[in-house]
C-alpha cells in the first residue's frame, strides 16, 4: 500500500484548510485510515481515523473542528479542517492499517504534509 497526502499550507487562525491521502496498491487489506500530526517539540499526536465501516474517532484537541471522511472505494481519506489555531501547526501523516487481530497490526505510512496556521 502507497500512500499520498496532499493539501497542506499557510493559513491564519480560523482559516480552513482541506487534506487528502489516497491509497493505492492493495487496498482491499485496509482496515483503518487517519492522521497523526507531530508538532515542533511536540510528540506524535492521533488526530482522526475512519473505518472501512466508516466509524470515526477524533482527538479531543479537534472535535467539531476537524472532519474526517472517506470514499466509497475506500482509497482515499480527506481531513477538513475549520476554526484552526496556532496550535495546529504540526507535519500532519496519513496512514493506513491493516488488522490481522485485534492487536496485531501493520501501518503504512505516507510523507508527512505541512500545515502552518499563523496568529
Amino acid at each position: 500500500v502507497q500512500l499520498q497526502a496532499s493539501g497542506g499550507g499557510l493559513v491564519q487562525a480560523g482559516g480552513s484548510l482541506r487534506l487528502s491521502c489516497v491509497a493505492s496498491g492493495s487496498i482491499f487489506s485496509i482496515d483503518l485510515m487517519g492522521w497523526y500530526r507531530q508538532g515542533p517539540g511536540n510528540q506524535r499526536e492521533l488526530v482522526a481515523t475512519i473505518t472501512r465501516g466508516d466509524s470515526t474517532y477524533y482527538a479531543d484537541s479537534v472535535k467539531g473542528r476537524f472532519t474526517i471522511s472517506g470514499n466509497n472505494a475506500k482509497n482515499v481519506v480527506a481531513l477538513q479542517m475549520n476554526s484552526l489555531k496556532p496550535e495546529d501547526t504540526a507535519v500532519y501523516y496519513c496512514y493506513a492499517s491493516r488488522y490481522y487481530s485485534s492487536t496485531a497490526k501493520y501501518d503504512y505510512w505516507g510523507q508527512g504534509t505541512q500545515v502552518t496556521v499563523s496568529s
